[in-house]
């Protein structure tokens, strides 16, 4: 099994944690090897990620990709993202060739069950699998092509045939993409993806991907707002409720925050406590706003169309400069 990550030195600590998630869950897998993009992780916590593989008996595969920027001949304007989220983008050429198939995480996710039922899953012929993001806005999927009847995949958790991939010049075509978009989308390289694969990603279960604010939603308000999500059933929704295999903390209520009230924050603080990074503060400066937020999780329980209206709102503004 091939996990792959991307980061740089401010999300290392996130990649620990995940990677102790990783190896804490999947202990029973021989062959586990993770790849690891290095866009700039400092000898400190790399020292730390290998203090951690090494209690798991296991080795990480360093991957230089610290000259990102150059790799791409045309200026790009990430927003709010870091950069090294397009680490994404070159997976294909930055990995050995051996490699056929991988499975790629962000770093701010948590396993919580074995990743073997997913690595097995078959996603041909389509080049990836992935898992369905039907909140995203509806004014993102016109700027990239796609229609209300087209699925929108959340790119946090992606199983890639790299044979195929590779085959194709899925990362040359993603690249001429992006520039034709003048290096700007709402969710960059997500965007890019969604795109350039439309109708080459298979759909794969919700618990493989699962972001904690759909906790509050139904199954029946996702798909009134999106009719494409029905090809997730009810009872695989409810089970990611339940028993999520991979969970992904997307969205503003992350665990690291002082005053979340997150209620999958525990996974993240149990794996952090057994990382190099123990005992780290919780950024502050924001309990206001994550209580606000948090009442307005339990209130799409009972009224979601006020949720939709106010990511409508929020959505807009953010979307204003992307409109062409």
């Amino acid at each position: 099994m091939n996990i792959v990550y991307a980061s740089n030195d401010s999300y290392a600590r996130h990649l620990g944690v995940s990677i102790c998630s990783l190896f804490d869950r999947n202990r029973d897998i021989p062959r586990l090897r993770v790849y690891i993009l290095d866009l700039g992780i400092s000898g400190a916590s790399r020292r730390k990620l290998d203090a951690l593989a090494v209690r798991y008996r296991r080795t990480l595969h360093y991957v230089k990709l610290d000259d990102l920027k150059s790799r791409i001949p045309f200026p790009v304007d990430t927003g709010r993202f870091d950069l090294s989220t397009l680490g994404r983008l070159f997976i294909g050429e930055m990995l050995p060739s051996g490699v056929t198939r991988c499975l790629y995480l962000d770093c701010d996710t948590v396993v919580l069950g074995s990743l073997k039922k997913l690595w097995q899953f078959p996603i041909e012929p389509a080049i990836a699998g992935a898992v369905q993001e039907p909140t995203i806005y509806r004014q993102v999927k016109e700027i990239i092509g796609l229609d209300r009847k087209d699925p929108y995949y959340n790119a946090g958790m992606l199983l890639v045939d790299l044979k195929e991939w590779r085959r194709q010049g899925m990362g040359q075509q993603m690249l001429a993409y992006y520039q034709s978009m003048d290096g700007r989308l709402p969710a960059n390289d997500q965007d890019v993806i969604n795109h350039v694969l439309k109708g080459r990603i298979r759909t794969l279960p919700p618990r493989y991907n699962f972001f904690p604010n759909y906790r509050y939603f139904s199954y029946n308000a996702l798909v009134r707002h999106a009719p494409v999500y029905q090809e997730v059933t009810r009872a695989q929704f409810g089970q990611a409720k339940k028993h999520p295999v991979i969970l992904h903390y997307m969205g503003d209520e992350r665990p690291w925050i002082a005053g979340n009230l997150n209620h999958y924050r525990q996974a993240y603080d149990r794996y952090l406590a057994r990382t190099g990074w123990a005992g780290t503060r919780k950024e502050k400066g924001k309990r206001l706003y994550m209580l606000a937020y948090h009442m307005m999780d339990y209130m799409t329980v009972v009224c979601p169309a006020m949720r939709w209206e106010i990511g409508k709102r929020v959505g807009m503004k953010m979307l204003g400069g992307y409109t062409r």
